[in-house]
């Protein structure tokens, strides 16, 4: 059977997610990995420099979404508008088909320095991203990287409610991501405002 089949990337990263849960980050190895997908060693480094990015592959997608929903987001849009409008874009992508899966990455992240380094990476970069894009739309500092890292913080705020196995039987944790990023963006505003 030849080893070349479609949706390489992704059953890379379900084996690696799998291989992670199952024998702990360390213990995985990057041909582990590949047989488990049912590829080759040199297709994992076709789409992946380690094992540790497996689990990050889609930042370049998430950073983009974000930036380009800043920048079409209306001419009057106040920076925290366009910011919710980069919230729904990136979040829509989360659907409820991905919920358990959001929350395995969640737990094999939160189970490993090396991991939770790599995620405090993603972030500030997903930051910089909302911020480069306000800069571009005219926001001076430091009104943009305020507004950056609120949407970073509610975006992640609300998917660790919403990956979170636990808050699952709560009937107001089945809202949708976008729903409960929202409602966080919304939460946080309100606190900052309150600091005056």
């Amino acid at each position: 059977m030849a080893r070349w089949e479609p949706n390489a990337r992704e059953r890379l990263v379900r084996a690696a997610l799998d291989l992670f849960t199952e024998q702990g980050y360390d213990a995985t190895t990057v041909t582990g990995i590949a047989d488990r997908a049912g590829l080759t060693k040199t297709t994992f480094f076709r789409h992946f420099p380690d094992k540790r990015e497996v689990l990050f592959a889609g930042q370049d997608t998430h950073a983009r979404l974000l930036a380009d929903a800043i920048t079409e987001a209306p001419g009057p849009a106040t920076p925290l508008q366009a910011v919710g409008a980069a919230l729904d874009a990136i979040t829509a992508t989360f659907t409820d088909d991905r919920r358990e899966f959001s929350a395995r990455v969640r737990s094999v992240t939160a189970g490993h320095s090396e991991l939770q380094e790599r995620a405090a990476l993603k972030r500030a970069g997903l930051a910089r991203a909302m911020s480069d894009a306000l800069h571009h739309r005219g926001v001076t500092e430091p009104t943009a990287s305020l507004a950056a890292e609120l949407g970073v913080r509610a975006f992640y705020d609300a998917f660790d409610r919403w990956a979170d196995p636990a808050g699952q039987a709560d009937p107001a944790d089945h809202r949708t991501l976008t729903e409960l990023a929202r409602h966080t963006l919304d939460e946080l505003h309100a606190a900052a405002a309150a600091l005056r």
